[in-house]
């Protein structure tokens, strides 16, 4: 039942794929107009355009980030198999257009919040690839001193990061709610997976943000599996859109980086009007298994993620869209790649040579300002001091 679903999926969007860049036209030098897969709605009337802008400056860019972000994951697959990266690793190649299209659809001052599958959103909110790559190391120059790893990375306006599953969903609310009472006219993403969508805690969110009308999108990134598990086998209802009941929602496209841009602006823009939360469901999917000690093939075929890679890899969608219209040629990204590896080789080598933290620096940042105290170690005899 599910590699027929998938089936259908591939071809559908192999056919909106071929006839978008059939449609594509160019308005100036520096622009073009494409098609876009049109979102199922649940309790809207209205969802988000199915044409869209892309300006040359703005394709460069998307390609540039979902590059640096897939390179960087596999960069991150390599450093884990040399034994540089250690403990939990989940790697998010195949979701970039996910990560770049939701930072494209919001303003720098919004909030996100997200799971453990985190470096892509990290990289978007702002993090160097140095700084994420020195994190997964363990190293003192990381975005949290080395102490963080995979899973709690932060920074401006961005939450993590969180390692139980489905936490995030409730601290998002509370988010939501901060931007409410401060009347400061920003929203909150509150990302979770397809596995989390079925904790209690998510359903306690959407009552809560629904009753106080919080400034919040609700967004599950549906890659078709939680954990090994396929979303047929776990969820009675796969319409993830709809799981908010009394909170509309979007089916989103979310191998098209364009598609799902247009859909955040239109769920950022119905927050913002004072309505309350919206859900978004990113249909998405990830190349690597749920982390890197699952090597994803014992419950899905090989030949399934190489037809997706073939048919519905996100950055080939920009790149085709791109090159077809004249906005770049193969040239330019081909530059854009060697310019991209470059930082990712230079970043792997600043991550595996920068020194671990001091044993004393243990106790430091428990408050973010505060003055300094002592932190008790494995038994009474050990002190270390905090710093904020």
């Amino acid at each position: 039942m599910l590699a027929a679903f998938i089936s259908r999926v591939l071809r559908r969007v192999a056919q909106k794929s071929a006839r978008r860049v059939l449609v594509a036209s160019r308005n100036s030098s520096n622009d073009a107009t494409f098609e876009i897969e049109k979102c199922d709605l649940h309790l809207l009337e209205e969802g988000p355009p199915v044409t869209t802008v892309l300006t040359r400056a703005e394709g460069l860019k998307y390609y540039r980030m979902m590059l640096t972000v897939r390179r960087m994951e596999l960069k991150a697959d390599q450093l884990y198999k040399q034994k540089f990266i250690r403990g939990f690793c989940h790697l998010c190649d195949g979701q970039e257009a996910c990560c770049v299209g939701l930072e494209a659809g919001i303003n720098p001052s919004d909030h996100l919040i997200t799971s453990y599958r985190a470096h892509g959103m990290c990289y978007t909110r702002g993090l160097s690839v140095r700084s994420i790559l020195t994190e997964l190391t363990g190293r003192r120059g990381g975005c949290a001193k080395g102490k963080g790893g995979s899973m709690h990375m932060y920074t401006k306006n961005f939450y993590g990061g969180n390692g139980i599953v489905g936490a995030q969903g409730p601290l998002g609310a509370g988010i939501a709610l901060a931007c409410k009472y401060k009347g400061n006219n920003e929203i909150c993403l509150t990302l979770y997976g397809d596995g989390a969508a079925n904790q209690g805690q998510i359903a306690e969110a959407f009552n809560m943000a629904a009753l106080w009308k919080l400034p919040c999108v609700f967004i599950c990134e549906n890659n078709l599996y939680a954990m090994g598990t396929s979303a047929e086998r776990a969820a009675a209802s796969t319409d993830y859109y709809k799981r908010g009941n009394f909170i509309p929602g979007l089916k989103v496209d979310g191998m098209d980086v364009l598609c799902v841009r247009e859909a955040t602006k239109f769920a950022a823009d119905y927050c913002r009007s004072g309505k309350g939360p919206i859900l978004m469901e990113l249909q998405t999917y990830r190349y690597h298994g749920h982390s890197m000690s699952d090597p994803g093939v014992s419950y899905r075929t090989r030949e399934e993620i190489q037809e997706v890679r073939s048919k519905r890899d996100p950055i080939v969608i920009l790149q085709d869209r791109m090159v077809n219209s004249k906005l770049a040629t193969v040239e330019e990204l081909k530059e854009i790649g060697t310019e991209v590896k470059k930082e990712i080789d230079d970043a792997a080598q600043f991550a595996t040579s920068d020194p671990e933290p001091r044993l004393e620096e243990l106790g430091h940042h428990v408050y973010s300002s505060d003055s300094s105290f002592e932190v008790r170690g494995a038994n009474p005899w050990i002190k270390f001091k905090s710093i904020s």
